[in-house]
């Protein structure tokens, strides 16, 4: 069956999330040298120029062509369009390069745009630009291999096998279910997987769709990396690490469709756009704020096809595409949450379990050294057997992290060292568990 669950053997996680070092890889993305290889329609350039003049009260052409990301060549073809019409006008000279105003008339115009349209950004891309540039960095063609998992899992401790499965579901670039107990790591798993990337991609400051603006880089979302910037390379594009989009229980369902502002005038893409050419995570998946069937007729097409449709609010229809390895994580039963149609187009679906005593110790002892504690393997031992035999708990990822933490605010709050000793634990789980969870002689300290 070719939905068939595939089951990992148990595995350890801890939380960590280490500052990512990938070298930007030098792309070749040629600046236009004219309008017509903009692919943009000269009177939007020419709008957007008057609009960023007049805010900016007065300003030399190469300012002019930093601000639009544009070539000066391009730039002083709009400026000379600009000026036949009397709507901006020469000040000076800066060089040989003309400082520049808008007019009286260029003032009225200006003002006339910003009332339909107040984006004063960098020049959008064209959208036939912008989807053969998603193509040809396509995070579906990037080669993954072992090694390349175990760098990005580094943080965690999974097992060869986990590491090969999840390996072969990244390599796939399509998309991923993690699926197990609460507190077993699935959240952290999913949210190294874009460290297993070690390329950058482009991604545009806005695309152009019919005359309409639709931003698209995202500084909360997009990590740019530094690179030298050349007049030779087109500045409407950001060099950046391959997008990792993380949402939770707040996503709805409008989040997947484009986002008009009206008092802007402009659009913001969607969650799945910004996520192109990346992974998008969606985290504690079936408790988002819209049924999982909202969700899942929204992405069946784009799943199975690799491409999504969107709508501008006039009702024009386009296609981009859908390039994002989706990573849903969730602690409930992914055949209760949707169909098998659904599932067949989800090709991996892995288990992340509970965690068997020896991954439990290197837990806490790499909880430990983050922290700074002495790790008593003794005292890890009697909290397994506690945990096992008296109050039948399996063995949670979880629990060193979320135990040690108590153990350090208490002892942040006496003003004292924070040990790990048997002590401790005992009043940490007292904080950690309902009361009905515990026994008496847990009280007193005798496991």
């Amino acid at each position: 069956m070719s939905n068939s669950m595939v089951m990992s053997p148990r595995e350890t996680v801890i939380e960590a999330d280490p500052v990512q070092t990938i070298p930007a890889a030098e792309l070749t993305l040629s600046a236009p040298q004219t309008l017509e290889e903009t692919g943009i329609r000269r009177n939007l350039l020419e709008d957007l120029a008057l609009k960023i003049v007049y805010l900016e009260g007065e300003l030399h052409l190469c300012e002019l062509a930093d601000k639009m990301g544009l070539s000066l060549a391009v730039v002083e073809d709009v400026f000379r369009r600009l000026r036949k019409e009397q709507l901006c006008e020469v000040k000076g000279m800066v060089g040989s390069v003309y400082r520049v105003s808008v007019t009286s008339q260029g003032r009225a115009r200006a003002l006339e745009c910003l009332s339909l349209n107040k984006y004063v950004g960098t020049a959008p891309v064209a959208l036939k630009d912008y989807v053969a540039r998603v193509r040809q960095q396509s995070v579906g063609d990037v080669d993954v291999h072992f090694p390349d998992v175990q760098r990005a899992m580094k943080p965690l401790v999974l097992s060869d096998e986990t590491l090969k499965r999840l390996g072969v579901a990244i390599l796939s670039g399509a998309s991923i279910i993690l699926y197990g107990p609460t507190g077993t790591g699935k959240t952290a798993i999913a949210e190294n997987i874009p460290r297993v990337y070690e390329d950058s991609v482009w991604v545009p400051y806005a695309v152009e769709v019919d005359s309409q603006i639709i931003t698209l880089y995202d500084p909360a979302l997009h990590r740019r990396i530094d690179h030298s910037r050349s007049d030779d390379i087109d500045g409407r594009w950001i060099l950046c690490y391959r997008p990792r989009v993380v949402v939770g229980g707040e996503m709805t369902i409008e989040m997947l469709d484009l986002q008009f502002n009206m008092a802007t005038g402009f659009y913001a893409a969607p969650l799945q756009m910004k996520a192109n050419n990346g992974v998008l995570i969606i985290d504690d998946f079936g408790r988002q704020r819209m049924r999982p069937e909202e969700m899942l007729n929204r992405w069946i097409i784009p799943l199975d096809r690799k491409v999504d449709s969107l709508t501008l609010a006039g009702g024009k229809k386009f296609d981009i595409p859908f390039d994002t390895l989706v990573v849903f994580a969730t602690n409930l039963d992914p055949a209760e949450l949707a169909d098998e149609a659904f599932l067949r187009r989800i090709q991996s679906k892995i288990l992340v379990g509970n965690v068997t005593p020896e991954h439990f110790h290197e837990i806490f002892r790499r909880v430990c050294e983050r922290f700074g504690l002495a790790c008593d393997a003794t005292i890890v031992d009697r909290l397994i057997d506690f945990l096992r035999t008296e109050l039948n708990l399996p063995l949670r990822p979880c629990y060193a992290r979320d135990f040690v933490q108590q153990i350090r605010w208490e002892a942040r709050f006496d003003a004292k060292r924070a040990v790990l000793d048997w002590t401790a634990l005992v009043r940490a789980c007292r904080s950690y568990f309902l009361s009905r969870d515990l026994r008496e002689d847990f009280g007193r300290g005798k496991p």
